[in-house]
């Protein structure tokens, strides 16, 4: 499990969060920000054993959290019951959904399994289109909530030997216009946050290539998770009550910028 830093504020007190993939990395940052803030989270992932020590760090910490382990991969059904779960263990409403989790598997384009291909639909991009459809239109019934996307600095780069994981993100920033779209005037917001190269316990064996690739950047380093934990926990205070729509770019400048 990573140390995990946080900011002090009371932004969200009173608020419900649900977090899929919050069980490490960029997730986990995120359930400890929103908790931190005042949240109440359920924390997702589909290992137990971390799940828990999420939510065990959470309260040791002072927070508010409960568990819920799915597969996202799985029946559709099994994340419209995620969607049910956290509406009950958030005493029947959930006021913030980060639909974080992600599979990223690449190659060749000629050589990607059909595995991979279908765990790259369903992770990524049905499994939010699931959870908004299960979450939004009681948000908009009550007049309020926000929907955190989070996306990635490669769905706007064409890179070599990675095409469908930036497609799948793509896709993630046109829902989210669409839902703010469908959603906002009701007054539910949603947005994304793209991180860039980001380092995280998944990717530890890259360190050297994500010096590299970032090295280059205004920033000169990598991202962290707290980085774009803090920038979701803005977008879902009441601070960013005007933000319907947009992607937070928190990737150190990676695709805004060239140095030489």
């Amino acid at each position: 499990m990573t140390t995990i830093t946080t900011t002090a504020t009371t932004t969200l007190a009173g608020r419900t969060a649900l977090v899929t993939g919050a069980s490490s990395g960029i997730g986990e940052a995120i359930a400890h920000e929103l908790a931190a803030a005042g949240a109440v989270v359920v924390v997702t992932g589909r290992d137990a054993v971390r799940t828990e020590a999420v939510v065990t760090a959470i309260r040791e910490a002072g927070g508010s959290a409960e568990g819920a382990v799915v597969d996202l991969a799985g029946h559709p059904d099994e994340v419209r019951a995620l969607a049910a779960r956290a509406t009950s263990l958030l005493g029947g409403h959930v006021n913030v959904l980060v639909n974080n989790a992600g599979v990223y598997p690449i190659g060749p384009t000629a050589t990607l399994t059909d595995a991979d291909a279908e765990a790259l639909w369903a992770v990524n991009v049905r499994a939010p289109h699931l959870l908004v459809g299960a979450l939004a239109p009681a948000m908009a019934d009550r007049g309020a909530g926000a929907v955190v996307n989070i996306g990635s600095w490669m769905a706007r780069v064409g890179v070599p030997v990675a095409a469908l994981y930036p497609a799948t993100k793509a896709a993630v920033e046109q829902l989210t216009r669409a839902w703010a779209a469908e959603y906002g005037p009701a007054g539910v917001r949603v947005n994304t946050v793209s991180p860039g190269a980001t380092s995280t316990p998944g990717n530890a064996d890259s360190a050297d290539a994500l010096a590299a690739m970032t090295a280059g950047t205004p920033a000169g380093v990598s991202v962290r998770p707290v980085d774009v934990a803090r920038a979701v926990r803005w977008l879902v205070s009441d601070e960013a009550a005007y933000v319907h729509g947009a992607t937070l770019d928190v990737d150190g400048g990676i695709v805004a910028t060239r140095l030489s």
